[in-house]
């Protein structure tokens, strides 16, 4: 008798058709589009909107929503696909186009009602809008319970006080799905989440992060100063954000880590090219054992990462949980991506160190990836508690 595991990995090693389209579309893209200005955009710090709108066009503003909303309608496999083959180009591109995606636009596809999805998904789906998020608050990072961010009942209103930081398209985005407190402070069911568009009163944003790396990603704070959202714009139920949060977060991770992925592949693919190109001692510095192991590692270390991400990617795709998988496959990936960007860097050389090669920027970028939608050190709490509950 034959024992298949329930949660065995349920994909082929081959790409399908769909994803050989889309990593072949997104390097098209990539080469066009974003290549020729992403270290402009990294030194100024510029958010390229039209690139987003670009990618709407394309479908990748709404990679995993259904048709009928103005999606895509693919899986997590080709989601996995798309942010690989943008991270490998520019992680900040990829970080947005993930922040977009598996949080903001996931958040709405998950849970709003169906006349929230009818008005909001078409608009994100297609690039016309571009989609934040906000949980982490100046005081509370993974300790969301004790956020500050407070919503009063007014009638069918509720009035928000209270600031968001870290967040992605803090400025530029155009909705912004929040989730504040609405009971009291560490009770998993006093937390609730809001639709708010830009524009709304007392919704602004404010202070631009100056950072090390994903620089042409932009993060910024939400500040919200008696600003009145009538009732409607509630998702789900009051009581439920925090909850919502934490399965959206489930999804988020698998996006880090194809970032990760991305990012990685980038690094050990620019180190491959330049060590068959610079020759010391008469031959190339790839014909070195030291150099050769060290890209065998870095291979191998992208090929486990890339692995682990589709697996989660798979079984979210079966409707499985993939608390443990997608935190598994986030810590691992995020921390090879620093490893791999690293041993690119030593790989160049002195080279390595200079603006117009390709390692420092994927070395700058990929530190990101271990801290976001949950640090490393948060990732091995999720593991260990699946592990031992």
């Amino acid at each position: 008798m034959q024992l298949v595991a329930e949660d065995s990995l349920n994909i082929g090693f081959d790409e399908t058709e769909n994803q050989k389209m889309i990593a072949q579309m997104v390097k098209d893209f990539g080469e066009k589009e974003i290549r020729p200005k992403m270290m402009e955009w990294d030194e100024t710090q510029e958010f390229p909107v039209e690139v987003f709108k670009k990618m709407g066009e394309l479908g990748l503003m709404g990679v995993l929503v259904p048709e009928a909303y103005g999606g895509s309608g693919f899986g997590y496999l080709e989601y996995i696909t798309a942010i690989i083959g943008i991270s490998k180009i520019d992680g900040s591109i990829g970080l947005s186009l993930a922040a977009h995606n598996s949080l903001c636009t996931n958040h709405i596809l998950q849970f709003a009602s169906e006349e929230q999805k009818q008005h909001y998904l078409p608009k994100l789906a297609t690039g016309e809008w571009i989609g934040a998020w906000g949980l982490t608050e100046p005081n509370t990072g993974s300790d969301a319970g004790n956020m500050r961010t407070v919503a009063v009942q007014d009638g069918d209103y509720y009035v928000i006080n209270g600031a968001k930081n870290f967040i992605t398209h803090g400025k530029s985005g155009n909705v912004a799905v929040v989730i504040v407190r609405t009971g009291e402070r560490g009770d998993s069911h006093g937390m609730t989440a809001f639709i708010i568009e830009k524009g709304t009163p007392g919704f602004t944003s404010g202070k631009k992060e100056n950072k090390l790396g994903m620089r042409a990603s932009e993060t910024a704070e939400l500040i919200f100063t008696d600003c009145r959202v009538h009732k409607s714009q509630m998702i789900g139920s009051l009581g439920d954000g925090f909850v919502q949060a934490l399965k959206v977060l489930d999804g988020g991770r698998i996006s880090i880590a194809a970032l990760s992925v991305g990012i990685a592949q980038g690094a050990y693919e620019a180190a491959l090219a330049y060590s068959q190109q610079r020759e010391q001692f008469n031959q190339a510095i790839s014909k070195f054992q030291g150099i050769s192991f060290k890209l065998a590692e870095m291979a191998t270390k992208v090929e486990a990462a890339k692995l682990l991400t589709l697996r989660a990617g798979d079984l979210k795709n079966r409707g499985k949980s993939v608390t443990k998988e997608s935190a598994m496959a986030k810590l691992y990936a995020s921390e090879i991506a620093v490893e791999v960007a690293n041993d690119a860097v030593q790989v160049f050389g002195g080279y390595g160190y200079i603006k117009d090669f390709p390692a420092e920027k994927y070395y700058r970028d990929a530190k990101l990836c271990t801290i976001g939608e949950g640090t490393s050190e948060i990732q091995k709490l999720v593991i260990s508690r699946s592990l031992l509950k």
